[in-house]
């Protein structure tokens, strides 16, 4: 008589219920995850919200490093051996995490090639954000760099997930986003919203126009941009 045959392992399951070695938490809006310090023993997975990355420096100068949201990780050096998180995670909504205990991540990478295939995916995705916020940086304005920041906010480019309202984010947190000053970032807004490419309504909601700052190496003026 054959044998029973095992049930096809689903990583989304692993990672919406909780089990050994790991837990789900809510957190209400402005909440730390976790400390920039504190020591590194657990990867945290985004089930609902959005989270921002902030790291200080010894001079006590804090810059924000990356937003993520539904369906991303967090914490994932402890894998590659960091005994302390390198930033801390602060929620920018009510969110919904998923706790993972390092063992039992390593356990499930080692054994189920499913799972493996599909972090190892977040992974790649996350580094080539990383070499795009990087190139961003060096190379793009500072209105660029915002509509990219709104953009990827709003989750536009993800595929099968359109998001044109975003959670509310304050100018200070985008000016540290973007590497400039709040100034700046409000005249921008206020630049995108008189040419149609955002608008508020209680919150704030980015419409697929904003592109044409990212991809247009002149963008539109309005009248009295001199900046």
């Amino acid at each position: 008589m054959a044998g029973k045959r095992k049930t096809p392992f689903d990583p989304k399951a692993f990672l919406t219920k909780a089990g050994t070695g790991r837990a789900v938490s809510k957190y209400a809006n402005h909440k730390t995850v976790f400390a920039q310090g504190q020591p590194a023993d657990a990867v945290f997975y985004i089930q609902k919200g959005k989270v921002k990355l902030t790291v200080v420096s010894a001079q006590g100068k804090e810059a924000v490093v990356a937003v993520l949201g539904h369906d991303e990780f967090l914490g994932q050096g402890c894998l590659a051996g960091q005994l302390r998180y390198m930033a801390t995670a602060t929620t920018m909504s009510e969110c919904e995490i998923m706790r993972v205990e390092k063992s039992a991540l390593v356990r499930v990478l080692r054994e189920e090639s499913a799972f493996s295939e599909m972090f190892v995916s977040h992974l790649l995705t996350r580094t080539i954000r990383v070499e795009e916020d990087l190139v961003d940086q060096l190379f793009n304005s500072s209105e660029k760099r915002l509509a990219r920041a709104l953009l990827l906010l709003a989750n536009f480019g993800k595929e099968g997930r359109p998001e044109p309202v975003i959670a509310k984010v304050s100018q200070e947190t985008l000016a540290e986003m973007i590497g400039t000053t709040r100034s700046r970032v409000s005249f921008f807004m206020n630049k995108f919203r008189k040419l149609g490419f955002i608008s508020y309504n209680g919150h704030l909601e980015v419409h697929s126009s904003l592109l044409t700052v990212v991809l247009n190496d002149m963008p539109p003026r309005v009248t009295g941009d001199h900046g």
